[in-house]
């Protein structure tokens, strides 16, 4: 039988090493471009936000009332303000709603 603390460190370095060849890869397919189409950096200006709702929505739908109340809270809030104080007020939320209401 495999250690599994030995697979949890391959699983980490493959996916950290996906994860750099993907970046790496990206960076050498824009380079090639002069100019960027405005589409095209519009979405890759979502694309952090996507990956964010991707992490955080599942937990908002089926972990409870605390986390359901912080992702309408953080959705209000990001609309006026930046994306790094949503997700500070967002953590601060869900750890005193945790607390108050379980």
């Amino acid at each position: 039988m495999t250690d599994p603390f030995t697979v949890n460190v391959w699983i980490i370095l493959f996916g950290a090493l996906a994860t750099y060849a993907t970046r790496f890869g990206g960076h050498v397919v824009l380079s090639r471009f002069e100019k960027i189409h405005p589409r095209v950096e519009a979405a890759l200006n979502a694309v952090p936000a996507a990956v964010l709702t991707t992490l955080v929505a599942p937990a908002a739908v089926f972990n409870g009332p605390a986390e359901a109340i912080t992702m309408a809270l953080a959705l209000i809030v990001g609309w006026r303000a930046p994306m790094l104080v949503v997700v500070f007020l967002g953590a601060a939320t869900v750890a005193l709603l945790r607390s108050l209401i379980g």
